[in-house]
């Protein structure tokens, strides 16, 4: 019985990086086909909407707490952050650069919010300690390699191609062949995409214990993205032929993005963390990296550089790194709040619910602690 309890959990995780593999790979696709990143965000929270009403619905209809105006407003800023402005800007860095890019550049993701913590007074660095020493080595390890990985590629390495060939793939790449992309607006953009994520977890984290409803939260955060970027679209791609779903990989792709990974990888997210924790929910992040590096190179054909796999590993070990640190941290011989962040600890910040644990990639995730 043990054994199950443990391994539940795994295969969830895993078949959420699955999932988040999957939407990298259909939207990267759909983005190729001429899809804009605000329609494919558009549709896909229109999607994760009518995905997640009935969690919020059936799950919460007795338990919600009164949505007033300032939990509405805070509300509205957790879309701005956490759905709008990380999912277009993470669709355009995908746009413009490789799956496995947007991957490995997502795991900084716990380093720019222990930044954005301490300045915002919700995390203490400790920098006398062991646990505020690796959270800082971590926090560099990230930053450089998220430079390293932007600006610098080097040379491929030697791996022969795949004898796997997806044709459809094929047919996308050479029709898109003709869009010039740049790989270093998309590794910013997406450096971007995690900063505004970043801001979403501070908001999100002070919201968790006013309105502590994760589907209803999800459902609205949704519903008000779907809105902003109808009307933000609609304004900048007035033609019609942008917002047509004819194409099957577009249909898809938003489908797939708004339901697997909005819906039902939530779902998992919060089953495993309730079991588990967020840490155990965080040290998957890098799973996804691998998954997305062997089917780029086995399907799409990707060239793997060698700053790319430098910046890679920089990137993995800064967000363990920052990971054990937090780990430390948070066990009881090892507490040390600084008098002036107390009155904060006891408001229910990042020490209380951390939210590290939740994927980027545009994936709207509530997680309490």
């Amino acid at each position: 019985m043990r054994m199950l309890d443990d391994l539940m959990p795994f295969l969830a995780m895993v078949t959420v990086q699955l999932g988040y593999a999957g939407m990298n790979f259909t939207s990267k696709l759909a983005l190729d086909s001429g899809m804009k990143p605000l329609v494919l965000v558009a549709y896909r929270q229109m999607f994760a909407t009518l995905a997640t009403i009935p969690f919020a619905y059936f799950i919460e209809w007795k338990t919600r707490p009164k949505i007033t105006w300032p939990i509405l407003f805070q509300i509205f800023l957790c879309s701005i952050t956490g759905a709008t402005g990380n999912q277009v800007l993470y669709f355009v860095g995908l746009e413009n650069s490789t799956p496995t890019i947007g991957c490995a550049l997502t795991n900084i993701l716990p380093a720019i919010t222990f930044v954005l913590a301490v300045i915002f007074r919700q995390e203490y660095v400790g920098i006398k300690t062991k646990p505020g020493q690796a959270k800082v080595f971590g926090t560099i390890m990230c930053v450089g390699g998220a430079m390293v990985l932007s600006f610098y590629h080097g040379k491929t390495f030697g791996i022969p191609n795949s004898s796997i060939h997806w044709k459809y793939a094929e047919k996308m790449s050479e029709e898109n062949s003709g869009n010039k992309s740049n790989l270093i607006l998309g590794s910013i953009a997406i450096i971007a995409s995690s900063i505004s994520w970043a801001a979403w977890v501070i908001i999100q984290t002070k919201l968790s214990k006013k309105f502590p409803a994760p589907y209803t939260c999800t459902t609205l955060m949704c519903l008000i993205s779907s809105i902003m970027c109808s009307v933000i679209g609609l304004i900048v791609e007035r033609k019609r032929a942008a917002w047509k779903l004819n194409a099957t990989i577009r249909l898809v792709s938003a489908l797939y993005s708004g339901i697997v990974c909005s819906a039902l990888a939530f779902c998992l997210i919060v089953w495993s963390i309730q079991r588990k924790g967020p840490l155990y929910v965080s040290v998957f992040s890098p799973l996804l990296l691998v998954i997305v590096a062997i089917v780029s190179w086995a399907l799409f054909q990707e060239k793997l550089f060698i700053g790319t796999a430098i910046g890679s590993v920089f990137i993995v070990t800064g967000l363990y790194a920052v990971l054990w640190g937090k780990d430390k941290e948070l066990k009881p011989d090892n507490v040390t709040v600084e008098p002036e962040l107390t009155k904060d600890a006891e408001s229910g910040d990042l020490g209380q619910q951390q939210l590290f644990c939740a994927r980027s990639n545009g994936n709207i995730h509530h997680v309490e602690g």
